[in-house]
């Protein structure tokens, strides 16, 4: 899967805010992820991560 920082990713689950979209920090073994509607930061690893994208959206330049 071709994710890099600055991308924002749509993920299956909701967080609890009501948000499901999340910015991507860091890649690499493990993904850090920022809540677009909260701001909370996280850190998966990365085949959780893959496993629960349904869309990317890449970031504008």
């Amino acid at each position: 899967m071709d994710i890099q920082v600055g991308d924002v990713v749509k993920l299956k689950k909701q967080h609890p805010c009501g948000s499901f979209l999340w910015e991507v920090l860091r890649v690499g073994m493990d993904f850090r992820l920022k809540c677009q509607g909260c701001g909370h930061q996280i850190m998966l690893p990365r085949k959780q991560v893959e496993k629960s994208i349904r869309q990317i959206l890449k970031k504008e330049e």
